[in-house]
């Protein structure tokens, strides 16, 4: 091998290497945005690691990795929305976002102001009134940069974020709890919904509350969304006269943002949610489908048996 060409190999390694600092310190950013975007892990994972090999290939060097990388990660899951909503119209019962649960670790924790009711209400979103607002709203993306990303002009982008912050605005966190008043109202939902003790039920649940429980039709689940304090008591009175209280408690733990726990019930891993305002339970938001709890499961696992 000549001088030169161990001189070229020795540029291009360094080149390689480069490339990659700069995609493993945007990483996090991108899995955070990927998964508000698509609320999948999963997909997020995908989209990452596909952004990856895009950038892995470019020819030359990029001014500022940072907003390309958010442009091919933004496109990729405006990609993925559209097959994303079709599959979610034929979803069996009702649909929620993977559950996100929160980490001592702030390396390890999306940390941001969304929570699952803002999840589902950022459902009823275009895509890209989906983008716009995530982009500009949530991640502090200037319009003009934004407007770029879209392939729109920043004036209609702003218009499209504007529309967004309307329909998502009564979802915005307005409620703020204080982490022992959730932590007691947590640990008496786990307790008086596992002995379906309505008296107790009706103490914790306000009036219009509402219970989402998404099995995706491969565990037992609620196929419809629960609406209203009546409904929820005699929904809960009934599954205690036919099954006796053999619910585990895991632990306890931020779930999408909210206070919640993660809990063996008859048998099935499942996390739940619970949306407090005013000191009442207004939503549950239970989530069993297996193949939503697989990075749950490895990070249980992990916790249990640290290195």
């Amino acid at each position: 091998m000549t001088g030169e060409e161990s001189g070229e190999d020795s540029g291009l390694a360094v080149g390689q290497t480069a490339r990659l600092d700069d995609f493993q310190r945007e990483r996090k950013r991108l899995m955070r945005l990927a998964y508000r975007m698509l609320g999948s892990f999963s997909e997020a994972e995908d989209v990452v690691q596909d952004a990856w090999f895009r950038w892995e290939k470019l020819d030359g060097g990029i001014d500022a990795p940072a907003a390309y990388l958010t442009r091919i990660v933004t496109r990729l899951c405006l990609d993925r929305l559209k097959s994303a909503r079709a599959r979610r119209e034929t979803y069996i019962g009702p649909w929620l976002p993977d559950p996100l649960m929160g980490s001592s670790d702030p390396d390890e924790t999306i940390a941001d102001d969304i929570t699952v009711t803002l999840m589902l209400a950022m459902e009823r979103l275009s895509p890209l009134e989906r983008a716009a607002f995530l982009l500009h709203d949530v991640f502090d993306i200037a319009l003009s940069d934004v407007a770029v990303t879209l392939g729109r002009e920043p004036a209609a982008v702003r218009q499209l974020a504007s529309r967004a912050r309307k329909h998502v605005q009564v979802a915005r966190p307005r409620f703020s709890v204080e982490a022992a008043e959730a932590s007691r109202i947590t640990q008496a939902f786990f307790v008086a919904a596992r002995d379906g003790d309505t008296a107790a039920l009706a103490s914790l649940l306000a009036q219009e509350v509402e219970i989402h429980s998404d099995g995706g039709g491969k565990v037992l689940a609620f196929r419809n969304v629960i609406r209203g304090l009546d409904r929820a008591l005699r929904l809960f009175a009934g599954l205690r006269r036919k099954n006796a209280p053999t619910a585990q408690l895991v632990r306890t733990a931020e779930i999408d943002g909210l206070p919640g726990y993660v809990s063996l019930d008859r048998g099935v891993l499942q996390t739940t949610a619970l949306d407090i305002r005013d000191g009442k339970i207004a939503a549950v938001y239970i989530v069993r489908n297996p193949d939503k709890l697989r990075h749950l499961t490895t990070a249980l696992a992990a916790q249990a048996h640290p290195r």
